[in-house]
Order: C-alpha cells, then structure tokens, then sequence
C-alpha cells in the first residue's frame, strides 16, 4: 500500500513547483481525497474566503459587462447619437450627450421625467436624445407613433410639448 501525502507536503508542492508540473490526477484516490478533506476543512475553518472570492467573481463579472456595455455603445454609436429621426434637445451642441429611451407608460420613465427636465435647464452643456421605445404594449406603441407623427410634421418644439405631455398624462386604469 502506497503511503499517503500529507497535505504541507502537497501544498509546498503546488507553491514550489510550477502549476502544470503538478497534476492533481496523478494522485491515487487516497492522496485525492485526503487532499479534499484538508480543503473542506480549510475552507470550514476560513468560511470568510468563499465571501472574498465571491466578491472577486462579481467585480470580474460587474468589469465585463461594463466592458460589453461599452462594446454595444461603441457599435451602435451612429444609431445612438447621429439618428436623423430621434428629438434631440437640451445643448445641440453640449460635451455631454445623454440618450433616454422611453416609454410613455413606463413609470421609471415618467418619474425621471422632471428631474431630467431639471439637470437639462440647469447644466447648459447636456445635449439630449430620446429614442422612442414602446415596449409596454398597445397604447404605448399608439403614444410612440403619435410622438414621431408630430415630430415629422410640426418639428422639435411640437414634439417637445407632446412629449411632456404624454409624459404627464394619467395613465387609464
């Protein structure tokens, strides 16, 4: 019978020798599952290493989808920020460019409304563009359409009023 490794003797190992040097499949079952236990057991003893490596796994995660983000934005920019068919208010020309889609029913959308009224009267450097995003059914696709109808065919201030308007208004029950 083959004795076993105690588990300093494998953990000097894995720090003394490189990471592919060491193949934790050439261990026999014994030497395998003795070096579980002294993981288990660690891990028992130090729980508070599962909260730092989760927190580890949700900065990596939080980084990559900001990266995606960013990846989305950068490839569909002209679509973003150059549409021809979207309101564009605030400073036409500001160093700050905010784009908001909406939803004339959505009440995120209508509680946000007048604070970003406010930031766009009191920082003249925003330039803002709203994308019409009728995602909550009928009556908000029946809203969007009317929006659009009224910015091709009295222009942005119209549209403006319109929206705000939309915005305002009691939802039906």
């Amino acid at each position: 019978m083959k004795p076993t490794l105690p588990f300093a003797l494998v953990a000097g190992l894995m720090l003394t020798t490189p990471a592919t040097a060491f193949d934790l499949t050439d261990m026999n079952a014994e030497e395998r599952s003795a070096f579980r236990a002294e993981i288990r057991d660690y891990l028992l003893e130090n729980p508070e290493i599962i909260m730092e490596a989760v927190a580890v796994l949700e900065q990596r995660q939080a980084q990559q989808q900001a990266a995606d983000d960013q990846s989305i934005v950068e490839n569909n920019a002209e679509a973003l920020f150059d549409d021809p068919n979207s309101w564009v208010g605030g400073n036409p020309d500001g160093d700050v460019t905010i784009v908001e889609f909406i939803d004339y029913r959505c009440g995120y959308c209508r509680r946000a409304h007048d604070e970003v009224a406010q930031l766009l009267e009191t920082d003249g450097n925003i330039r803002m563009i709203l994308k019409e995003f009728p995602i909550l059914g009928a009556d908000s696709e029946t809203s969007s359409r009317f929006a659009i109808a009224t910015l091709q065919l009295a222009g942005d201030e119209t549209y403006h009023a319109v929206s705000d308007a939309l915005m305002k208004l009691k939802p039906s029950p």
